[in-house]
């Protein structure tokens, strides 16, 4: 098979890799950059595990080709780290209240509730919930999730 060359900003660095067109996301991700916050789980894109960032909107990395985000701006879990090692205000109100058992699932819920908080500041339960519909977590219920999108919606500049 042919192998092309793709161009893309992933997490702030322009990377340029030749990649088999048949090359998921999230292998990309994973095995050619060796950024493993992505996770894969389902492999369907229900779990929503492999959840990362394309163009700022979440995607779903095991539903699409690496070929398909040529030209495309990446974001990933480890993109919301601070160069300090502070964390992100979404991941600090995860470990706040204990809203990861496990952690499997948490890259995907940061990355989906990352993008949803920025343009939806002050969500209540119901619209939190409505959110984080496609991600699961077999570990902690949902209670503590819940909790920790609330206090990382008072921060101001939650997107990053």
């Amino acid at each position: 098979m042919t192998k092309g060359t793709i161009s893309l900003h992933v997490n702030g660095s322009v990377i340029n890799e030749e990649v088999e067109p048949r090359l998921l996301l999230s292998d990309f991700i994973r095995e050619k950059l060796g950024l493993t916050g992505t996770h894969v789980g389902c492999e369907h894109g229900v779990c929503g595990a492999c959840t990362v960032l394309l163009n700022d909107e979440p995607v779903r990395s095991c539903l699409m080709l690496a070929v398909q985000a040529d030209g495309c701006k990446v974001e990933t879990v480890e993109s919301l780290v601070a160069e300090g090692g502070e964390l992100h205000p979404l991941q600090q109100a995860f470990a706040d209240h204990h809203a990861l058992q496990c952690g499997f699932c948490t890259p995907g819920f940061l990355m989906t509730l990352v993008s949803y908080l920025k343009e939806n500041p002050n969500p209540n339960e119901e619209e939190i919930r409505e959110a984080i519909s496609g991600n699961l977590c077999r570990c902690t219920g949902y209670a503590n999730i819940i909790k920790a999108v609330k206090q990382a919606s008072h921060f101001s500049k939650i997107g990053g």
